[in-house]
């Protein structure tokens, strides 16, 4: 008797295992700086939790349908339509509880053991571990700064094989920030189509974009294509309601029907009250879009350049979400001031910790030993302090 084998084979995510670190440290009154959060630091728009308000003041309190409610559904099939250009029905759309259950969702319709599935890292934590879950293989395949960190058709060709049923894409990507363009979406697809390849293409950071740059679903570049597409989206990122756990997929509507089908015997509904808010953010008022946005851009571009003018640090400018992901490998090897060696990004993330109260996250985490993952959804006081803390780290190293 014992614990299933594929539960011992899945570790705590580790950016919420340094979150709670530096928490901790916090709770003992230690002055922290946290990069190391993957949420906005603004708070949810005030129209948005009176939706709420009213949801509860009304009683919408009960089950709804498990696959969300008909307006909200509608409300993405508009969203879907108006932003990217795709077209569906409620029956192709499944509400869930985030964009996360959207993913594990998708994973257990589609994955069977000995499945292989075609991850490009750097990638997001949670990827490999849900495929293992679900008793596939994930099949890691390294992109390059050269590439802008994103998977080419021709390394993709490569990485297929008889057994291979689907390839994840993050566009914007958390780690890297940065995101596919429409001409390497394309090269991608001709692969998929050739090889009859799902495509899961999370797309959660598609509203914090920035330098003008286009976001394009790789659904919408054509029927057979968007027939093996299944697109993840949802409002965590993109309303700052990460808290309020509501994302959505559309896709195949034996896909989507398979996932409902699942998330009626797991969770069934996501929260009623938070289905409401989630209408809201759809339909109403989108300026908050462009007051975040346009901080989360100042404070990119101030963090991008601080990280390049340090010693033996380098760092390419990310066109999306929070995140700066430089390259730090030029330090491994040294010894810090407090006599720590610095081996690989774990242990360079530890000393950050530990002697500059910087809290961030090691890049062999996303499958890139070489760098660290930083969120810039801090306020720029914290962004200040905390470069100008890596900074002196940095230059004590020996």
């Amino acid at each position: 008797m014992g614990i299933a084998k594929r539960a011992l084979a899945i570790k705590p995510s580790p950016t919420l295992a340094m979150a709670a670190r530096a928490k901790a440290m916090k709770a003992q009154g230690i002055d922290v700086v946290d990069f190391g959060v993957g949420e906005p630091d603004f708070d949810t728009p005030q129209h948005i939790k009176d939706a709420a308000k009213k949801a509860i003041d009304n009683g919408f309190t009960k089950y709804t349908p498990s696959s969300g409610t008909d307006e909200l559904r509608e409300a993405v099939v508009r969203k879907f339509k108006t932003d990217n250009g795709l077209e569906y029905d409620k029956t192709q759309v499944l509400i869930s509880c985030g964009a996360k259950q959207s993913l594990y969702n998708i994973a257990e319709a589609l994955f069977d053991p000995g499945d292989e599935i075609i991850i490009p890292a750097p990638y997001w934590v949670s990827y490999p571990d849900q495929v293992v879950l679900n008793d596939a293989k994930p099949v890691i395949v390294e992109t390059t700064e050269a590439e802008k960190f994103t998977l080419s058709a021709r390394k993709l060709e490569s990485a297929v094989t008889k057994k291979t049923k689907a390839i994840i894409l993050n566009s914007p990507s958390n780690p890297t920030g940065l995101a596919y363009d429409k001409k390497t979406l394309e090269e991608i697809a001709a692969v998929a189509m050739r090889h009859k390849l799902y495509v899961i293409s999370d797309e959660i950071y598609e509203k914090l974009i920035y330098d003008g740059f286009t976001h394009t679903s790789i659904a919408s570049l054509g029927k057979e294509i968007k027939d093996l597409t299944i697109v993840v989206n949802g409002v965590s990122k993109s309303h700052a309601m990460t808290g309020w756990r509501i994302g959505f997929a559309a896709g195949p509507k034996d896909v989507i029907t398979a996932m409902a089908n699942i998330q009626s015997q797991s969770t069934s509904n996501p929260a009623s009250i938070s289905q409401k808010a989630a209408l809201e953010a759809l339909t109403g008022s989108q300026d908050f879009l462009k007051v975040m946005n346009a901080e989360f851009d100042k404070r990119r571009k101030y963090m991008v350049e601080r990280l390049n003018s340090i010693p033996g640090v380098s760092c390419l400018m990310p066109v999306g979400a929070f995140y700066a992901f430089p390259r730090v490998s030029a330090h491994f090897g040294t010894r810090s001031a407090g006599g720590n060696v610095i081996k690989n990004s774990s242990d360079f993330a530890n000393v950050l910790l530990d002697e500059a109260r910087v809290a961030l996250v090691s890049g062999d985490s996303f499958g890139a030993d070489a760098h660290i993952r930083l969120s810039y959804a801090t306020s720029m006081e914290n962004v200040r302090k905390g470069l100008d803390r890596i900074e002196g780290m940095v230059k004590a190293l020996k």
